[in-house]
Formats: structure tokens, C-alpha cells, sequence
């Protein structure tokens, strides 16, 4: 069979998905015990926001990923139940398990749909390999450091928002959140960033332009006084008044005019005052 023969045979196979990737926050610095204890709890976790949902966890596509989970749903698996409710356990979950403790599991969850083929050694598609890119991305890495009270952070990609999200339904806030973009890798792409229970996430500053320069219409406060040069004769404006047509050229005004008066020459004989 030909290259494009096989290749034509694997997309063939696949089929649409929705991929989930929950990754452990900060889980480099922890020891084996702990790592234990991480893992144990972050499947447990998961195992209960798939049941809410009526999905048995065996009947999910899951992979290992050390201190992740990736993951693949049936194509029979309302999206929204998994942004909604799923979303809503998880966030529960690790709400309980996290209560009072010292070393908290928190989590970061990239989300998309697509094509997704399992070819014998684990899932293979672009929809894969967005949603592992939006979860380990630097804006989502960035925002879990300025919310260090979060237990879970939910990305998603703009397709999904756009498609599922923005419909609502019970457990979707939709209006929380937060569109930023992702840079990674081979990866450019909108995302929308969420955390359970808050109005908004607290995305980074966004760069500012080269050089400072402003991308606004008008000046800013502070940028000094106007400037000394006079402009070319052609380039001054001419105001005209009503009355004897007043008629001002080439001048240049600076600050308010609150008015113009016109003397009166002096009365004519015979004139009465």
C-alpha cells in the first residue's frame, strides 16, 4: 500500500472525540509518597466527575501521563455534561480532598474536539495533541501561579467555546470565562481559560507594543506639551466668523477662546450716541 494509501486508511478510522487532559500543578517537587498519594487521589477524582455524568471510567479511552491523565470520551457523550457537570464534580473533588491540607492537588484541564484515531499504542490526532498544548501552556502555567486558592483550571479550545460553551446549561458559566491566546510549540491558537467559582481568571498582562508605541487613536496623558514646530502654510485651517467675515489665516491658537469683539469705530458727525 502506498504512503498516501495508509495514511488515507488512518484517517479513515478515526473518529469524533472529546479529549480531556487533566495535568497535576507543581507535582515535579513532590517526593514518592507523595506522588503516590497525587496520582491515587487525581484518578479517584476523575473516576467520580465521570460517574456524575453516567460514564463508567473503563468505558473511557484513558492514558497514564505520569502526573496526567489524557483521556478520550464516546463519541455518544453530550459535550456540555462534561463541561458542565464533569467540570463541577472535579472542581468538588479536589474542594474536599484539598480542605485543610498543606499540599494541595491542583489541577489544569486542556479540552477539545476532533478527529482522534487509537491506533494500537494510544490516541493519535491534532485534537490530542491541543488539548495536552492548552493545558501545559504557558498562559495556563501562568495563571495557576497568580491564583494559587484554585484547585482547577479549565481550558478549552475556541472551537469548543464556540460550539458548547456558549450554549450554557446547568453547571456552564459561559460568561466566567476568559479568552487569551496560546502560543506553543507548533501551536497559535485562541483559547478560553476558566476557574470554578471565579467571576474571572486572572490572565497575564498582555505584551505591550515594541517601543512602547501606543496603538490607540489619540495622545496619551503625560506625552508634553505641543509641539514648537509651525506647520506648512498649506496645512493651516482658515476660520471665518459671521458678522463683517472675520477671516484668520495662518494662525496658530493655543488653549480656550471664549469669545472675539470687534471695536466699533468711532461715531460719525451727526450720528447720535
Amino acid at each position: 500500500m502506498s504512503t498516501a494509501g495508509a495514511s488515507a486508511g488512518a484517517s479513515a478510522g478515526a473518529i469524533h472525540r472529546l479529549v480531556v487532559f487533566g495535568d497535576a500543578v507543581g507535582s515535579g517537587t513532590l517526593g514518592m509518597d507523595a506522588k503516590r498519594l497525587m496520582r491515587a487521589t487525581m484518578y479517584e477524582a476523575f473516576g467520580e466527575a465521570y460517574a456524575a455524568i453516567g460514564v463508567e471510567p473503563d468505558t473511557v479511552h484513558q492514558e497514564d501521563r505520569g502526573d496526567g491523565i489524557l483521556g478520550a470520551l464516546r463519541p455518544d457523550v453530550p459535550p456540555m455534561f462534561v463541561l458542565g457537570r464533569w467540570i463541577d464534580t472535579l472542581y468538588e473533588s479536589l474542594r474536599e480532598h484539598n480542605a485543610n491540607r498543606r499540599d494541595r492537588l491542583r489541577i489544569r484541564v486542556g479540552m477539545n474536539a476532533g478527529l482522534v484515531l487509537e491506533d494500537g499504542h494510544g490516541l493519535v490526532g491534532r485534537a490530542v495533541d491541543l488539548a495536552c498544548r492548552l493545558c501545559d501552556s504557558p498562559t495556563a502555567k501562568e495563571i495557576m501561579t497568580a491564583a494559587p486558592e484554585a484547585d482547577l483550571l479549565v481550558v478549552v479550545s475556541d472551537w469548543l467555546y464556540s460550539n458548547v460553551v456558549v450554549e450554557g446549561g446547568r453547571y456552564v458559566e459561559p460568561a466566567h470565562y476568559r479568552q487569551a491566546r496560546v502560543r506553543s510549540k507548533e501551536t497559535d491558537e485562541l483559547a478560553w481559560f476558566h476557574i470554578p467559582r471565579l467571576p474571572a481568571p486572572p490572565l497575564p498582562a498582555a505584551p505591550a507594543a515594541p517601543g512602547g508605541a501606543q496603538t490607540g487613536g489619540g495622545p496619551a496623558r503625560g506625552d508634553g506639551p505641543p509641539p514648537t514646530d509651525v506647520p506648512a502654510p498649506e496645512l493651516l485651517r482658515q476660520y471665518q466668523a459671521g458678522g463683517d467675515m472675520q477671516v484668520f489665516e495662518r494662525n496658530t491658537i493655543h488653549g480656550g477662546i471664549t469669545g472675539i469683539r470687534k471695536d466699533r469705530p468711532a461715531a460719525a458727525e451727526g450720528e447720535t450716541a
